[in-house]
């Protein structure tokens, strides 16, 4: 098999999945449903959020779920799976439902922004998958969003796909760091799929290859006229490049009545070089003509360089931002909460020494809760269908500080769970990727407080509870607590 040859991305998964859902089916447990959540534990970057995204490939992927022949002989290949668990796999489909954060929801540590409710094996074996593309797009979203945030309004691009852990990597985290604000692409793979603009100019390589830097820059110019973008740093930014910029914009680009739209610069003393290049352009009358920077760019670097005063209008960020450099792991979960017996759900709790791993067991729904200005003041979990009446004062408990009685006073709540699949098929249009984007920055600009969004010592969103769910998550931990003394 090569590269080009057509890839089954339902065989995706940890052996785990196959042995445990070999042994369900073994044990007559096939028609056995459960529930499971998605949700993690710490922000990347130490920040005061994080971004949603991956939903829509997360529901393709069920939707297509199947296994080949070829699939079933490399399984049979293993020896361990019985033949009557691989003939069930030759028709096997996903029939379970989704319930889920839009994407591009902002989110916070220990809430469950995804439930898979589904026959003990469908819901088993698509694990390693959701995780995949969760873990993945979520953690560049986020990270996208704190690079455009650091560039304080100028235009931000994705310059990563060299860089990328393969290309899939390259194509879908372009399409996270889209969610996550930045204004294009140079990865023309995303552009072509998702309609991400596309942008990009030379390689030092144009330049290098041709017999002088003005012959090359000249060449360029006359090929793209309305788009010149030229790389100035090949061999002296100062005493030849911008000089050579300058003479093209004058003498080629001038006298077809067009403009130098802009020069980039990938190495030097960005600060430096940036403050340099502004007067020499505006002091040539090249006022409009935009500088471009990139070389190892994040939100760190970037919020240092706008501090020293750099004329930057633009970014490319490459590698910091396409592998989360600073934090590249998001760390994304998938648990068990309940079980289905006798048509009533059994919750179930994960208990650890650890507190943080403790798990918030049963089926529920979680709540935004906004104060009268339209702000996000926390968000809440409540058991599945349990009504949430803001109406008058409604109390909560803060699991921190659970002997404090608290309630919301003012405020409006709405339930962020929505059913994205039911039996295995979605149940609404999808939004676009624009809207999707746009979303973000609605909540941003709207809901999210300034304090969460700053990059040092960020406010802490609350979570909590209300007191039926409390109640509920406390007696089961008595009850677990009993069976282990």
């Amino acid at each position: 098999m090569t590269q080009f040859d057509k890839r089954n991305i339902s065989m995706v998964m940890d052996l785990y999945e196959m042995t445990m859902a070999n042994g369900y089916f073994k044990n007559g447990s096939t028609n056995s449903r459960a529930a499971f959540d998605v949700f993690y534990r710490r922000n990347p970057d130490q920040g005061g959020f994080a971004i949603f995204a991956g939903l829509e490939q997360i529901i393709e992927y069920v939707e297509n779920m199947n296994f080949s022949d070829d699939d079933i002989d490399y399984f049979r290949s293993q020896k361990i799976f019985a033949d009557d668990f691989l003939d069930y796999l030759k028709n096997f489909h996903f029939h379970g439902d989704i319930y889920s954060f839009p994407e591009g929801t902002i989110m916070y540590p220990n809430e469950p922004f995804m439930t898979i409710v589904a026959d003990l094996i469908d819901a088993q074996l698509i694990e390693t998958a959701i995780l995949c593309q969760v873990n993945h797009q979520s953690l560049i979203a986020t990270k996208a969003r704190r690079i455009v945030r650091a560039a304080e309004g100028r235009l931000v691009s994705d310059f990563g796909a060299r860089r990328a852990h393969n290309m899939d990597a390259a194509t879908f985290g372009a399409r996270a760091a889209y969610i996550g604000g930045v204004n294009g692409t140079a990865t023309v793979s995303a552009g072509h799929l998702f309609n991400i603009p596309v942008n990009g100019t030379m390689a030092h390589s144009w330049v290098m290859f041709f017999g002088s830097e003005f012959e090359a820059f000249k060449k360029y110019a006359e090929c793209y006229p309305d788009s010149t973008v030229l790389l100035v740093d090949t061999y002296d930014v100062i005493h030849s490049g911008i000089p050579n910029a300058i003479k093209v914009a004058k003498e080629v680009l001038e006298p077809m009545g067009k403009r130098l739209k802009g020069i980039r610069i990938d190495s030097g003393d960005l600060a430096y070089l940036s403050k340099k290049i502004r007067k020499m352009l505006d002091d040539a009358g090249l006022n409009d003509c935009k500088i471009v920077v990139s070389n190892s760019l994040d939100e760190f670097t970037i919020t240092s360089l706008l501090s020293q005063g750099a004329a930057i209008d633009s970014f490319g960020v490459g590698e910091r931002l396409i592998t989360a450099k600073s934090e590249p792991v998001f760390g994304a979960v998938y648990k068990i909460a309940a079980v289905q017996q006798n048509d009533l759900w059994s919750p179930r709790i994960k208990v650890s020494e650890n507190v943080e791993k403790i798990t918030n067991p049963g089926l529920k729904d979680v709540y935004r809760v906004y104060n009268s200005d339209g702000q996000a003041v926390a968000d809440m979990i409540a058991l599945h269908g349990e009504s949430v009446d803001m109406s008058q004062p409604f109390r909560y408990v803060d699991p921190i500080k659970p002997w404090k009685n608290r309630s919301f006073t003012n405020c409006t709540a709405k339930n962020l769970c929505q059913l994205y699949v039911k039996d295995g098929k979605r149940t609404q249009a999808l939004p676009t990727l624009n809207e999707i984007r746009d979303y973000v920055k609605d909540q941003l600009a709207n809901e999210v407080w300034q304090e969460e969004q700053r990059f040092e010592n960020p406010h802490h969103h609350y979570l909590d509870m209300t007191p039926d769910y409390y109640e509920m998550k406390m007696s089961l931990l008595y009850e677990t607590r009993k069976q282990t003394n």
